[in-house]
């Protein structure tokens, strides 16, 4: 395990405002530096613990608590508990009203960003600049969402990075060959991240100078809470079998069910049998709970996070087997369960070389130092010899979407089908060049539909954008040829090119993943989260 510890208060001259890393997760949250030795240091927060609930608690007027107690949130009105909410992340669907506030997700999830930076700042000194992670399965309007969370917290987000790609830094440098001149051998680790709201496992490649992700997958609406919300459902029944009623349609006491229910899913990752007690309709329930049970009625969220897993060592065409370590990242893989699916699938056990919980806030670190390392006259009170090692890191990713364009059915034109152009799991930055054909005679415009998405149906891939190409030749046959290009560049932008090749007219459009909010919703935003006093 890598080297965590607190760090004693510094000034802003000793620090050199440097970046920090931040694990902004479902369940939790954390802030990491790399120290002068080159240890990336998870920072503890005011309760001494490096470990922030990403938990917030509405206040009356302009209070907010992240990281409350269970008793104060248990009290709270469900109105005024926010929890999980990077699960809605760049959901524009979404939004909170506290007083004559509307807070939308981003807004909460800076207030979160805010305890951290809050809390840092009494050890290491002002923070100004972090890198911050996402789930590699996050989309770019997801991705911009995130950043935007911390230009309102009064950052500036010098990078955003992938939860995996950062959990394998971690592993790479603590085993200490990566950054390293001479020769090394390739390993190839499969890190497995099971966090409380979503799920990714990629694949990815580590040589001295270089860490390169292979393949990628995963669902950022699976994650530990769901295995929570079946030991509830559980509870729930065996009350309901007693004679009560349904625990879960009271909202308190569902509250208190699903606080009971991660308490026991913790004691079953430790012990064989665990009772929850729940206060309910006048009565004190006893239930007893086994690990076999819980395992039965969470089976089928194992399974799809196995499905997921064998899909991405196909795509790289490799088996279990193949893999040099497995590594775990996310609190939800202290679950016996987890651990005994990929050691049968691996072969062997998976690494404990990292603490799952903290990997990902201690990756970011290292990538924060990697681009301070870049810059010229960089390096705060890191050690040359380490800032050598960061210079000598590179990194390569792959797309985590299919690209595509919507085409039409030449003799149906009611048929619609997604047709992509850049699968997943393709290496960036890339560019694609294909031929398609008009299918109407003599048209005004060609009106090119850009799709992310795996499957055909239109209806189920999102709309990244459109254009059209006009001023086109007159009598312009069907079936005239019409060349689309389509290019992925490492910061998410897409640049995508239409040519009709009878006449040479061509358009194009290059898509920055805006999400609705410009500069002066953003300012707004800010004034909004700057208004509450967190605790």
């Amino acid at each position: 395990m890598a080297d965590v510890s607190s760090t004693p208060p510094a000034t802003d001259s000793e620090m050199g405002d440097r970046i920090v890393g931040i694990d902004l997760g479902t369940s939790y949250s954390a802030l990491a530096v790399l120290d002068e030795d080159g240890q990336p240091r998870v920072i503890d927060n005011s309760n001494q613990s490096p470990l922030t609930a990403s938990v917030v608690l509405l206040g009356d007027a302009d209070q907010a608590e992240v990281d409350p107690d269970a008793a104060a949130l248990a009290q709270c009105p469900p109105e005024r508990r926010v929890v999980a909410i990077k699960r809605e992340m760049g959901n524009p669907r979404f939004a909170l009203r506290h007083g004559n506030r509307r807070l939308t997700p981003e807004i909460l999830s800076a207030l979160i960003l805010t305890r951290l930076r809050q809390d840092a700042a009494s050890r290491i000194g002002p923070v100004r600049r972090a890198v911050i992670t996402v789930p590699y399965y996050f989309n770019e309007l997801h991705r911009r969402a995130t950043r935007n969370a911390g230009q309102i917290a009064g950052l500036e987000v010098v990078d955003i990075i992938n939860e995996p790609t950062a959990a394998a830094l971690t592993y790479a440098w603590t085993r200490g060959a990566l950054g390293k001149s001479g020769p090394s051998d390739s390993r190839r680790i499969l890190v497995y991240d099971l966090g409380g709201g979503t799920f990714d496992v990629t694949l990815v490649e580590i040589t001295a100078a270089h860490l390169r992700v292979r393949a990628t997958d995963g669902d950022t609406m699976l994650g530990g809470m769901d295995w929570t919300n079946r030991l509830a459902d559980a509870v729930a029944e065996d009350i309901i079998g007693q004679g009560g009623t349904d625990p879960r349609e009271v909202s308190d006491v569902g509250f208190r069910l699903l606080q009971v229910c991660e308490d026991a899913k913790r004691d079953l990752s430790t012990r064989m049998v665990t009772t929850v007690q729940l206060a309910h309709d006048g009565r004190q329930y006893s239930i007893d709970l086994t690990r076999s049970r819980f395992e039965r009625e969470t089976a089928d969220l194992l399974q799809r996070t196995r499905d997921t897993t064998e899909l991405v060592l196909v795509q790289a065409e490799i088996t279990g087997t193949d893999l040099d370590d497995i590594v775990l990242i996310g609190g939800s893989t202290a679950m016996p369960g987890v651990r005994a699916m990929l050691e049968e699938l691996g072969g062997k056990p998976p690494s404990s070389i990292l603490d799952p919980q903290l990997a990902v806030a201690q990756g970011a670190a290292i990538h924060a130092a990697i681009l301070e390392a870049r810059h010229e006259g960089a390096g705060g009170v890191t050690g040359q010899a380490v800032i050598g090692r960061l210079r000598a890191i590179s990194t390569s990713n792959v797309n985590s979407h299919s690209l595509g364009v919507e085409v039409t059915d030449r003799d149906d034109v009611q048929k619609r089908w997604n047709h992509i152009m850049i699968p997943r799991n393709t290496p960036v930055p890339c560019q694609v060049t294909q031929r398609f054909v008009t299918n109407t005679d003599n048209p005004r415009a060609i009106h090119i539909r850009l799709l992310e998405g795996e499957v055909s149906n239109v209806e189920s891939c999102t709309v990244i954008g459109d254009f059209q190409v006009v001023d086109l030749p007159s009598g312009l046959a069907a079936g005239s040829p019409i060349e689309v290009q389509y290019g992925y560049d490492r910061s998410g932008h897409i640049n995508v090119s239409a040519k009709e090749l009878v006449g040479g007219t061509e358009a194009s459009v290059e898509i920055h993943w805006t999400d609705g909010i410009d500069d002066t919703a953003l300012t707004e935003f800010a004034r909004l989260a700057r208004d509450y006093d967190v605790d």
